[in-house]
């Protein structure tokens, strides 16, 4: 197991107060709604493209089951006009006898 990973551990409030002043530095009080603004708008976008790739998803997954209904359905339906068909019928001249 990687040692270096094990050391970080999970981001506590300690930390993450840390990284908010160095961005609060780095990039200045001005920069922040910006910032925060596009990050915003892009989780927002994320959010958009999971749920139509879960609605495509479940529309796709409920499309090939109706296909595969409809392919087991299909051959039962054969059958039956198969065997009506291939049930002997009497003749008139069997009946005259």
């Amino acid at each position: 197991m990687n040692t270096a990973l094990l050391a970080i551990g999970p981001l506590g409030t300690p930390e993450m107060v840390i990284i908010a002043v160095l961005i609060l530095v780095l990039f200045g009080a001005k920069k922040l709604p910006t910032f925060a603004r596009s990050l915003g708008r892009s989780m927002g976008e994320f959010k958009r493209a999971k749920d139509d790739f879960e609605t495509e998803l479940h529309r796709s997954a409920a499309d090939e089951e109706a296909e595969e209904r409809k392919r087991r359905e299909l051959p039962k339906s054969a059958t039956e006009t198969r065997d009506v068909s291939a049930t002997p019928t009497r003749s008139r001249e069997s009946e005259d006898i």
